[in-house]
């Protein structure tokens, strides 16, 4: 017999409406079960207005709660995620065609009664930017991807969807405003989610008690079972708990809020938690696999060798001078800190880089006015007592490096 984990997923539509779904899910995990209501709820890109400008307001209310309202009017979001650009991505200073839409509201009541301003007085027109840099904006396909109703409010000039309440205002009273809609998702605004309610829920009789009910006298009296509970057996009373039983069959029941319909809501889901996974899995991988090499650190450092290599500021032929800085040998070769002009000077004496070193070569002479004197750590003082020589901030051994030289830092 085929065992949970080695079944398909399987899913079956039992209602599908304009705005709504329901479905059951089998085969699969609770957790991706759980994924596939979060994305849907947090991840799919919609379109909302993101930017109100109030030209003119003597309505009762605040300028910041209509401008709330607003953000929260649903707007027609098909095929958002080709037909319009985030603006991040994009090349303008101050919004364009491509990356916001324009929408402007203009409302003023002349009769003596009570006037309604609702999402129906909205109306898109061309987006006009103040900065008027054309030249930035990088031209592309998104307008030739987007439906004749993108961008207005949801249910406009539909007289069988109610349209969104904005505010009411009175004889005398206007309200002229110039809103900017742009692209987001749920995770940094609510209001650029596509959907209104989205839950789902596994074992009705509670074979697996991840609930527990509060009753007074009789829990089945008191916890009737939904109609969910018509897809599966009612347990019997002699039957034995199993302790490694997991949920398997879910019911979804996803309410969009008419910005995308319920199809494209759970397939543009489901999508993004395949992109999601993916980009885990790449995560996961080990540098040798994603073929990272020494090649990489030696276009980065500019030198054949990555740094640092061994013997490196302790190597003979590089601590011939003094302070024994990254000379030939050090951080990559010579050709690292543009060869031969290190922060030291070289063995022969000669001054490169810093103009001068810190510290006295084997020619002789001092940097920085004066050079930590001939034995001023040297000799009996120096920290390794003992051992003499004609070296700078140390002899022979310097401050016990694990690598014996003739003088310098031996680090």
């Amino acid at each position: 017999m085929q065992s949970f984990e080695d079944a398909e997923p399987v899913v079956r539509i039992r209602d599908l409406k304009k705005d709504r779904v329901n479905f059951v899910l089998e085969n699969v995990d609770l957790a991706f079960a759980n994924s596939i209501r979060r994305v849907v709820i947090a991840d799919i890109p919609t379109v909302a207005i993101d930017i109100v400008e109030v030209h003119s307001n003597t309505s009762v209310l605040p300028d910041e709660f209509i401008a709330h309202r607003l953000g929260m009017i649903p707007l027609n979001s098909a095929n958002c995620d080709e037909g319009m650009r985030y603006t991040r991505d994009c090349t303008c200073l101050e919004g364009c065609k491509y990356c916001a839409i324009e929408l402007r509201l203009d409302a003023m009541c002349h009769d003596n009664r009570t006037m309604e301003v609702t999402s129906n007085f909205l109306e898109v027109v061309e987006f006009t930017s103040n900065s008027g840099q054309s030249d930035m904006i990088t031209d592309g396909e998104e307008l030739t991807k987007r439906g004749e109703a993108f961008g207005y409010p949801v249910g406009k000039n539909d007289p069988s969807v109610p349209p969104v309440l904005i505010c009411k205002i009175r004889k005398g009273q206007e309200l002229h405003l110039r809103c900017v809609a742009k692209k987001g998702v749920a995770k940094e605004h609510a209001k650029w989610s596509p959907c209104s309610a989205v839950a789902f829920e596994y074992d009705p009789y509670n074979k697996l008690r991840h609930t527990t009910y509060w009753y007074e006298a009789d829990q089945h009296a008191e916890w009737p079972v939904g109609e969910n509970a018509k897809e599966e057996e009612p347990p019997r009373d002699d039957e034995v708990f199993d302790f490694n039983a997991k949920p398997r069959k879910f019911y979804f029941e996803v309410e969009t809020d008419g910005s995308l319909g319920p199809q494209e809501v759970i397939m543009k889901g489901l999508a993004e938690l395949q992109t999601k996974l993916a980009n885990l899995i790449l995560g996961l991988k080990a540098p040798s696999d994603m073929d990272v090499s020494g090649e990489m650190d030696s276009a980065v450092n500019g030198a054949g060798a990555a740094w640092p290599q061994p013997a490196t500021w302790g190597n003979a032929a590089a601590s011939a001078a003094g302070y024994a800085s990254p000379a030939a040998g050090g951080w990559g070769g010579a050709a690292t800190w543009g060869g031969g002009s290190s922060p030291a000077q070289n063995s022969s004496g000669n001054t490169g880089g810093w103009s001068a070193t810190p510290a006295a070569n084997s020619g002789g002479g001092s940097s920085w006015g004066t050079s930590p004197a001939q034995n001023a750590w040297g000799g009996s003082t120096s920290p390794n007592s003992g051992v003499g020589g004609t070296s700078a901030w140390g002899a022979q051994q310097g401050w016990g490096s694990p690598n014996p030289q003739a003088n310098g830092w031996n680090l």
